[in-house]
Formats: structure tokens, sequence, C-alpha cells
């Protein structure tokens, strides 16, 4: 019995070396696909990430933006229609797009639960935990207009809040939980907020504004200017939102969205982004 102690102490320091090194060898390949999705290149995104999207921990990185990249064209393939069951309906694509979604979610939520089993307090499985529930929970109730999803809300939440307890300077965490603070203030009537845990607009914008100004990586910088910009669209700041999306065009002009608006008479500019 003894003999196997040190075979399975040597894998576990060196785990984390294992781990890294892989990461590493996908960083390349996984910035190109944030490059393509930042873009607004989602179909392109999620070609490239299927390569990179397996079900182990250095893995699930590209795992997260996959699921991200497949909410995105769903969201795109069923347009702008209001009547989201219908717009699904008549969507040729969606079905499969939907099934694909969720068997990925699914994946990668798995491998990341495993992962905290194991190493409870793993700041990139809790919140890529917490990432790819609230991908889940965003396509069910915004861009599929379906109320459920209540599971992954409050793993997702709890996930973040860990995060955030361990690091406080975690700006990825920091903007996700800004998210639901303001969706859950501004979107869900008072008694399904308090059902929610509550929300605060405020903290929630709050939140985001200071990720986007925090120091990071382009990406990291990104993902939170994109959810300001969004925000500052939510609550009709123009003179804000230009500006952003301004910024954020800098480092993505090709996306159509960005490119979209800013071109648009500013009377409009509110039509055009759908709120």
């Amino acid at each position: 019995m003894r003999r196997s102690i040190v075979p399975i102490a040597a894998l576990v320091l060196t785990l984390p070396l294992l781990v890294r090194a892989s990461t590493d060898d996908m960083e390349p390949a996984l910035r190109a696909a944030q490059e393509l999705f930042y873009n607004g290149r989602y179909a392109d995104a999620a070609a490239e990430t299927a390569k990179l999207c397996a079900a182990n921990v250095a893995a699930l990185p590209a795992c997260e933006l996959r699921t991200s990249a497949l909410h995105f064209m769903l969201r795109r393939a069923m347009g702008e229609s209001l009547d989201r069951k219908q717009a699904f309906a008549q969507c040729k694509d969606c079905a499969d797009l939907l099934a694909t979604f969720v068997a990925e979610a699914k994946s990668g939520a798995d491998t990341a639960r495993t992962r905290l089993k194991a190493t409870p307090g793993d700041e990139n499985a809790l919140l890529i935990l917490g990432k790819i529930d609230l991908n889940y929970v965003w396509l069910q109730l915004g861009t599929m207009g379906r109320r459920t999803g209540w599971d992954e809300y409050w793993e997702a939440r709890h996930s973040l809040d860990k995060v955030l307890k361990a690091n406080p300077r975690n700006i990825r965490a920091k903007v996700a939980r800004g998210w639901i603070d303001y969706i859950v203030d501004t979107r869900m009537p008072g008694g399904t907020r308090w059902l929610l845990g509550g929300g605060n607009k405020t903290r929630g914008l709050q939140a985001v504004r200071e990720g986007a100004a925090a120091a990071g990586t382009t990406f990291v910088r990104a993902e939170a200017g994109f959810a300001l910009w969004d925000m500052q669209v939510r609550e009709h700041d123009l003179a804000g939102a230009r500006v952003t999306a301004t910024m954020l065009a800098g480092d993505f002009p090709d996306n159509p969205d960005l490119r979209k608006f800013l071109a648009a008479p500013s009377a409009h500019v509110l039509g055009v982004t759908g709120q």
C-alpha cells in the first residue's frame, strides 16, 4: 500500500505544472479565438474553440469561450423579434445550436465541479463555473425567454462570491457579479428580485465601470468594456456609450455591432441596439 503513495504524491505535486504547461500551449490559439469572438465572428470563434475545448481543467477557458460564442450565434440567428418562441421556431439552425450549447455548457460545468471537489478553493474553476452557469442563465432568460436555470443562477452567484471573497481584485468575477446585480435589479419583478437574492443597479454599474478602468489583459478589459457599453445603452447614456464603443472599436474594428452603433445617428442609436 505504501508504495502507491509515492507516484500519487508525485502526481499531486506535478499536476499544477502539467496544467500550466497545457494552458501555456493553448494560449496562442485561445487568444486567436478571443480575437474572433470580440470582433463579432462568433461562428469562427466557436469553430476554433471546438478544437481546444476538452473535459480537462486546462481546457476550461476555451470551453467557457465556446459557450459564449455559441450563445451569441444563437442570439444573432434568432434576430430581434420580441416573440422569442416564434423566432426560435422559424430559425432553421437554432435547435442544433441550442443542443450544442447545452451539451458544451454541461460538460464544462461538470469539469469545473469535478475540479472543485478535489480543490474546493480553486479560483479559476470557481470563476469559470460561474461564467458558464451565467451563460446558460442569460441564454434561457434573455435569448430564449424561458424562466428556467435557477439552479445554475444560484451556483453562479455563490461561485463568484467565493472568488471575490478570496480575491476582490479578480476583474472577471467582479464584472460578472456586477451583471447579476444589474439584471436582477432592472429586469426582474419585485417578488422575483427577492427570490433571487436581490440586486443593485448602482452597485452593478459601479463594479463594471471599475472593471473596465482596471489594468488587465486586452481580453479582460474587453469583457468589462463590452459589459459597460451594454449597460450604458440600457441606461440611455448615449454619450458614455459612444465613448466606450469608440474605445472598443480601436481594439476590435471589425465588430459589426460596434460599427453599426457608431455609424447610427444619435436619435436612432437605441433602436439600432434593440433597447
